[in-house]
């Protein structure tokens, strides 16, 4: 079999094409529903992100079975809007939680933040399920380009070619600050990897960013309705 030399890991800059937990300058090219596995019915709700265009870079390609599609200029990254999967249930403390209002409120508040709510406000009432929506939203909603700050926690664990990598989700609000907002307005958490960050215990790094496990989807075991 003949050895190939494209998507190795890196970018002609050495960078690793997918971004690591911290603070972050992303767009959002798509959102996307992922199954929970662990909880009838439940999601995460996964943002597709890309840092802005770095020079001398070149990250995957856009289309693995069409190369000429080309590459993309910055590093990607899938982070979990929350922690926990969004799910049907009840709080310890009576109060009801609705899987797809949680969504939606996620949504109206990145929509907020990006000065497009006027394309939230025009959904009502225009779709029978979560699903259509976020289709929606990826088919028609203005975001392309808008680039915001996140902050961006996780925690590490070994991928399926024996390397570092991250599973990655916003953090939740903290005095006033907020898991992304508009780039220098001061509002966003400033990361922190003694609180933001689960590392592996006793396990020597070997790597960061592991890009060969960038397609594959770690199952995760976070849910709470606390």
């Amino acid at each position: 079999m003949a050895l190939s030399t494209e998507d190795l890991g890196t970018g002609g800059s050495g960078l690793p094409k997918t971004i690591s937990p911290g603070n972050k300058v992303l767009k959002i090219n798509s959102v996307e529903l992922e199954e929970f596995k662990f909880i009838k019915d439940a999601y995460h709700l996964i943002l597709h992100v890309e840092t802005e265009p770095i020079e001398g870079f070149e990250g995957f390609a856009l289309d693995k079975d069409n190369p000429e599609k080309g590459h993309f200029k910055g590093q990607i990254g899938k982070i979990k809007a929350s922690q926990y999967a969004f799910a049907d249930g009840e709080t310890k403390t009576g109060i009801k939680i609705q899987r797809d209002r949680s969504i939606l409120i996620f949504l109206q508040n990145l929509c907020k933040t990006m000065g497009v709510n006027d394309w939230m406000q025009a959904q009502h009432n225009k779709h029978d399920t979560i699903e259509d929506f976020v289709d929606s939203f990826n088919a028609s909603a203005p975001i392309k380009d808008i680039y915001l700050e996140f902050c961006i926690a996780g925690k590490e664990y070994v991928g399926k070619t024996g390397y570092t990598n991250y599973d990655m989700w916003l953090p939740k609000a903290e005095k006033g600050k907020y898991a992304f907002g508009e780039v220098e307005e001061g509002k966003v958490i400033r990361y922190d990897e003694k609180l933001h960050l689960k590392k592996l215990e006793n396990t020597e790094v070997s790597k960061f960013g592991d890009d060969d496990d960038f397609k594959s989807s770690k199952p995760s075991t976070d849910f709470s309705l606390d």
